[in-house]
């Protein structure tokens, strides 16, 4: 499949000549595609608070965005005007959303932002702009004009509520139907037009800014590091100036920050809880009427578990990062997880150590996993295969109802 959507090229073709570097287009990239949502759907969606959506319209020029939960009322009055609704993580909501971005499996999860789906009537857009991600645009429903520039002219248009170009010079233009994929990597500007009622489907990754990944790492530090001692000065002396900050202040002070060190074991840790920590509207939903312990083994042994639509999993040598929680467990137990992590599917239990259970059903009492429909026997053996390899190295979609429970952010 993978080569099929990416024109022929494989994985290691495409990240070696296009992966952020030269734009892709495919056509049919996904010829059997058929929309995980409708319009109405979407709009569904939209209503509700813990979902993030915009509506984004234009009329003469001017632009305005307004933030969910959206109503039908706010659609009304929108005719003579160009808008589109653009709702995010529509991956945490539908099984066949998550399971179209499994299909990007070739770039690690780590990267991996969400599934946000857009719908505009003809005419409708969000304007010329740039990201500062990787991105691949799919279509669904409809037509959309995708025209590119990989100007280096990035002037903003003033005092508008968006981040669209003032100036835009189309150098590619393409008119993308159903199945057609796209592919942008980051600051390459784009302008995609609705040409009639249509769905676009983005598949982001995430590129925190080293601002960004500075900041969440010093908040880190700052949990994580405790330093012992107070300032102290029993050689004070009287100043001769007692409005100055003295040197010998200075030095000491320096001297006490010179106690914050940190490695690579540091930065992996932070890596593994912000790269899964949730955003700030996730909630996770506990089982009603949870299982037993003994009960839940016996079904997840017979049917496997999959990770909740809403759950982030990662792992690093014998650490696992879950939804922004970090769990060491022992080389044999990282053997049975990665399957899981990688595929967010657990199958063929049948043997899987009991210490395995006692970890899945913490997660399963907190709404991380969920116990699955049984695998076809295929799947349970791919699986099987994947777990061995690896441990030789190392020695039908339906709006889920709203949540309730524990909120993180990420």
């Amino acid at each position: 499949m993978m080569h099929t959507f990416l024109k022929g090229l494989s994985p290691r073709q495409f990240l070696a000549r296009h992966w952020q570097k030269a734009p892709l287009f495919v056509p049919a990239a996904f010829p059997d595609f058929h929309d995980l949502v409708t319009p109405a759907d979407l709009m569904q969606l939209a209503s509700r608070d813990e979902v993030e959506s915009r509506l984004v319209v234009e009329r003469a020029g001017i632009w305005s965005v307004q933030r969910g939960p959206l109503f039908p009322r706010d659609f009304r009055g929108l005719k003579g005007s160009r808008w589109s609704l653009l709702v995010q993580g529509v991956d945490q909501w539908l099984p066949e959303g998550k399971a179209l971005l499994q299909a990007f499996s070739f770039i690690p999860h780590a990267r991996l932002d969400d599934l946000m789906v857009s719908f505009a009537p003809a005419g409708g857009g969000v304007g010329p702009h740039f990201d500062s991600y990787d991105v691949f645009l799919l279509q669904g429903l409809g037509h959309k004009r995708w025209q590119i520039s990989g100007q280096r002219d990035r002037t903003l248009l003033p005092g508008m509520p968006l981040r669209i170009l003032q100036r835009f010079r189309a150098e590619a233009e393409w008119t993308a139907g159903r199945g057609d994929l796209l592919y942008l990597p980051p600051q390459y500007a784009h302008y995609g037009v609705a040409l009639d009622d249509c769905l676009t489907y983005s598949i982001g990754f995430r590129a925190p800014s080293a601002q960004e990944l500075v900041s969440h790492f010093l908040a880190y530090l700052e949990e994580q590091l405790q330093v012992e001692g107070m300032y102290e000065d029993p050689d004070l002396t009287v100043p001769r100036h007692p409005g100055a900050i003295g040197t010998r202040m200075v030095e000491k002070v320096e001297e006490m920050l010179a106690a914050i060190r940190w490695g690579r074991a540091e930065v992996a840790d932070f890596l593994g809880r912000y790269l899964t920590e949730p955003k700030p509207h996730v909630f996770f939903e506990a089982p009603p009427r949870p299982l037993g312990r003994s009960r839940f083994a016996g079904l997840a042994q017979r049917r496997g578990i999959v990770l909740s639509l809403k759950s982030l999993m990662l792992l690093h040598h014998t650490t696992v990062f879950i939804n922004g929680e970090a769990v060491r467990v022992s080389p044999l137990l990282r053997r049975w997880l990665m399957p899981l992590a990688d595929d967010r599917r657990l199958d063929d239990l049948g043997e899987a150590p009991p210490a395995l259970f006692d970890l899945l059903y913490d997660w399963y009492r907190a709404g991380y996993v969920m116990l699955a429909r049984p695998a076809s026997p295929l799947a349970s053996r791919r699986a099987a295969l994947a777990r061995r390899a690896t441990g030789a190295k190392e020695s039908g979609g339906r709006l889920t109802g709203a949540p309730t429970g524990r909120g993180r952010r990420g």
